[in-house]
């Protein structure tokens, strides 16, 4: 990842954190390398994470990550106090996504927070620039689809979730949705 790709990174683990209690389990959908872990060391229990580009399982006393996708790549027998997917959402193809909100539900323990951050759809052209500028890599835009922030109230809807809280931040460039588990 190049300095500007970490720094975006760390902003959307910033918003989040606000929305995880201490010594809370957590489950990062999109992990990549498990900086979010590294970052909130000594603050959550414990720390899953899974993402497709991991090549092999990664094993710390702290967090564990594995390789492929949600939750097919989970271990099965796992509930958790929250559930991160930081700039995930706009990469799931449409017909998946009322599943994920399904399967996120499974994962969770009772009154679990679901953090969601997605892009305003304007960033894409942002970024495409930015990646022709190489000033990043690793966004993953031929995966974007034009996601609207404003369906995620939709597919994280009742009777699984209800709404805690959302709003914008980078100048609205992105959103944070915080759900809780019904």
């Amino acid at each position: 990842m190049k300095a500007l790709d970490r720094y975006l990174q760390n902003v959307r683990i910033k918003q989040a954190k606000k929305f995880i209690q201490k010594n809370d389990s957590v489950l990062d959908i999109g992990s990549v390398d498990g900086v979010m872990f590294e970052q909130w060391k000594g603050y959550i229990s414990k720390g899953i994470g899974v993402d497709p580009t991991l090549t092999q399982k990664i094993t710390t006393d702290f967090y564990d990550l594995y390789p492929g996708y949600f939750p097919e790549a989970c271990p099965k027998d796992q509930q958790v106090n929250a559930i991160t997917l930081l700039a995930v959402l706009e990469h799931i193809p449409t017909q998946q996504q009322n599943q994920l909100a399904k399967d996120c539900w499974q994962y969770l323990l009772p009154k679990g927070k679901l953090i969601i951050t997605v892009p305003s759809p304007s960033v894409d052209q942002i970024l495409s620039i930015l990646l022709k500028l190489r000033l990043i890599e690793g966004m993953s835009l031929e995966e974007h689809y034009g996601y609207k922030p404003e369906d995620t109230e939709r597919i994280f809807a009742k009777p699984l979730f209800k709404l805690l809280h959302k709003e914008k931040f980078q100048l609205g460039l992105n959103n944070l949705f915080v759900f809780e588990k019904i």
